[in-house]
């Protein structure tokens, strides 16, 4: 279900985004300590477990490495939030939380929660439609500059007129 999303993204997009990070996320795999594994089949504690009656579980399988990357760049986005309770509702709704228990976590009554979610989502939409964040990939050989610096406008002595500043 993993869609190429390019272009402007409306807030729609940007939920589905957000709830593929989340389903991402949850395909990683877990994390262990090394050196703890062993070869050997599991104990069986119960005759019952010895013929095969547990539950069958399906294997997780790994996500693509486009879906990692998709995922790192979706959370940036929350970074571009201020309020750090906007992040957590946009995040929580991705993880298909239902709106009572975010509302208990973040006090707030529902419909202020739904309005900040849907302004988050917007927020996060008109910013990455404005083209305002390019990724800060180091070149080899080049320095990394911020995404957001600009040159300020240059005035001309003779009429005081804005001219734009060349090189």
């Amino acid at each position: 279900m993993s869609r190429r999303f390019s272009g402007p993204l409306s807030p729609n997009e940007i939920e589905d985004r957000f709830e593929e990070a989340a389903r991402t996320l949850r395909r990683l795999p877990g994390i262990g300590v090394r050196g703890h594994a062993s070869a050997w089949p599991p104990i069986v504690r119960a005759a019952a477990d010895a013929y095969g009656w547990e539950a069958a579980t399906a294997p997780r399988l790994s996500p693509s490495p486009q879906a990692i990357s998709q995922m790192e760049e979706t959370f940036t986005w929350l970074s571009w939030l201020r309020e750090p309770d906007d992040a957590r509702i946009v995040w929580l709704r991705a993880e298909g939380v239902r709106w009572k228990p975010i509302c208990w976590r973040i006090g707030l009554s529902r419909a202020s929660a739904w309005r900040r979610w849907a302004a988050a989502l917007i927020t996060i939409a008109n910013r990455h439609n404005a083209g305002l964040i390019r990724p800060m990939l180091p070149q080899p050989g080049k320095k990394a500059t911020p995404a957001l610096r600009r040159k300020p406008p240059h005035k001309t002595a003779k009429h005081g007129n804005i001219v734009p500043q060349t090189a």
